[in-house]
C-alpha cells in the first residue's frame, strides 16, 4: 500500500512538472521577445544615461542637465495637464457610453461600431480633419464668421491644447467604452437579481454591486487609457511640425528634437526619468485602488 501510494504521489508531481514545462514553452516565444526587443534595449538606454556621447562614464550629469533645460520642463508640464485633463475626461465619457449602451441591448450594436471607426482611422487621416477643420481659413472659422463671431488661429494659440484634448477623447472613448462594457458583462446577471429581489434601488444597486465587480478592471482600464495618451504625440507632430504652439509642446517632442540632434545622453536620460515617473505613479495609485476599493 505504501509503495502503491509513493509511485501515484510520483506520478502526480510529474505530471504537475510536466504541465508546468508546456506552459513555460508556450510562454517562452513572447517572454524572448520582451526580452530582445525591451528589456535589453531599456537597458542599455540606462547604461546611456550614466555615460557621455562618447561612451565615458558621466554619473548624474546627464539628470541634472535634463532637468534644468526649459524645454522639458516646459514638455513636462503641459504632458502632465494633458493627462490630468484627458484620462478623468475619457474616464468618465466612456463609462457613462458604456452604461447607456448596456441599457439599450441588441440595439447596441451600431452604436458600438460607430464608436469604434474614430480609433480605426489613420493618424495621416486625422492630421486632415484637423486642417480642414481648424485652419484660419478652416469650417469651424467659416461657421463663426457666418454667425457673426471672430475666428481665431486655432493652431498657433493657446486653443491647440483643447483641440488636443478634443481629438485624443473622439479617437480613444470608443475603444475604452469597449473595454468597459467588457468589464460590465462579467457582473453575474443573478446579483442584480437578488438585489432588486431585497428591493435595491438603482443608485444601492450601482454603487454596492456594479462598481465593486468592475473594481479591478477599472485600474487595468485606467492604466491602458494612460499609456494610450502619450500617442497623440503623431497628430500634433504632423499638424504642427518639431516645434508646435507651446501649449502642446509635450515630452515626445523633446524627445524627438534630442534624437534628431543626436543629443543620445540626454534623450537617454529623460526617458528613464519618464519610465520612473510612469512606474510609480501607477504602482502608487494601484495600491491606493486597492487599499480605498476605488
Amino acid at each position: 500500500m505504501r509503495k502503491l501510494k509513493k509511485k501515484s504521489a510520483c506520478t502526480w508531481r510529474s505530471k504537475r512538472g510536466c504541465r508546468k514545462l508546456t506552459g513555460l514553452l508556450f510562454v517562452l516565444p513572447h517572454l524572448t521577445g520582451v526580452l530582445l526587443f525591451y528589456l535589453i534595449p531599456f537597458l542599455d538606454v540606462v547604461r546611456r544615461s550614466f555615460a557621455r556621447f562618447d561612451g565615458s562614464f558621466f554619473g548624474l550629469g546627464n539628470y541634472r542637465n535634463v532637468l534644468s533645460n526649459e524645454a522639458f520642463r516646459l514638455a513636462a508640464r503641459n504632458t502632465f495637464r494633458f493627462t490630468a485633463v484627458c484620462i478623468p475626461l475619457l474616464f468618465a465619457l466612456a463609462f457613462a457610453l458604456a452604461l447607456l449602451l448596456r441599457r439599450a441591448g441588441t440595439r447596441a450594436g451600431r452604436y458600438k461600431s460607430a464608436l469604434l471607426l474614430p480609433f480605426a482611422v489613420p493618424a495621416a487621416s486625422v492630421v486632415l480633419l484637423w486642417r480642414v477643420l481648424f485652419d484660419t481659413k478652416g469650417l469651424l472659422n467659416g461657421l463663426l464668421d457666418a454667425l457673426g463671431a471672430a475666428g481665431c488661429d486655432w493652431m498657433n494659440t493657446g486653443s491647440a491644447f483643447y483641440v488636443l484634448v478634443g481629438s485624443y477623447l473622439w479617437k480613444n472613448t470608443g475603444y475604452v467604452v469597449i473595454l468597459f462594457l467588457a468589464a460590465l458583462s462579467q457582473v453575474p446577471e443573478t446579483l442584480y437579481e437578488a438585489a432588486r429581489m431585497d428591493g435595491a434601488g438603482r443608485r444601492a444597486i450601482f454603487l454596492y454591486i456594479t462598481l465593486p465587480c468592475i473594481r479591478n478592471a477599472s485600474y487595468t482600464i485606467f492604466v491602458l487609457s494612460l499609456l494610450n495618451s502619450f500617442e497623440v504625440f503623431r497628430e500634433a507632430y504632423l499638424v504642427a511640425g518639431s516645434y508646435p504652439q507651446e501649449d502642446i509642446y509635450l515630452l515626445q517632442h523633446v524627445f524627438n528634437n534630442w534624437f534628431l540632434n543626436m543629443d543620445v545622453d540626454k534623450m537617454a536620460a529623460g526617458a528613464v526619468l519618464l519610465a520612473l515617473v510612469v512606474s510609480a505613479g501607477t504602482g502608487a495609485l494601484e495600491r491606493v485602488w486597492q487599499d480605498e476599493g476605488v
